[in-house]
């Protein structure tokens, strides 16, 4: 079964929101980066990874000044099967991960319903809790 593993919030100042949510809820680093497509800090809660995020691109069309939430992310089991799933049921691809050795990040990223932006990922973001075990496999 699919879990929600992934916020992402768009910020101009990912260190200083870091720091409050690390003060008002204990929440720890589980990375920081600058890669291609953002500058940000993810923290976990050991469940979900909370990507506070300045990005270098408009991937939402709300401009370059928008703060709030930006995208979520889903791990699935199958990403090739997760992906056709959802661009079945009316889904539009956007971007495939530019890095596929990279692991604990977004694989695919689509938009949904109303332009909705959604990263699908076979690998557990960092920090985050993986899926559980198929039963028979936990069994053995």
């Amino acid at each position: 079964m699919a879990k929600l593993r992934h916020l992402a919030i768009a910020c101009k100042d990912p260190d200083a929101m870091a720091e409050f949510y690390m003060k008002a809820f204990d929440f720890t680093v589980a990375r920081r980066g600058d890669g291609p497509l953002a500058y940000g800090v993810h923290l976990t809660d050991g469940t979900i990874d909370l990507a506070l995020l300045r990005f270098k691109s408009d991937q939402i069309g709300k401009g370059m000044d928008y703060t709030g939430l930006h995208h979520f992310g889903i791990l699935v089991e199958d990403m090739h099967e997760a992906s056709a799933k959802a661009l079945a049921a009316g889904g539009k691809h956007y971007m495939d991960q530019e890095n596929p050795e990279r692991t604990g990040g977004f694989e695919v990223k689509l938009y949904g319903p109303e332009g909705v932006l959604f990263d699908v990922a076979e690998h557990p973001w960092e920090g985050t809790e993986p899926l559980a075990a198929p039963v028979k496999q936990a069994a053995e």
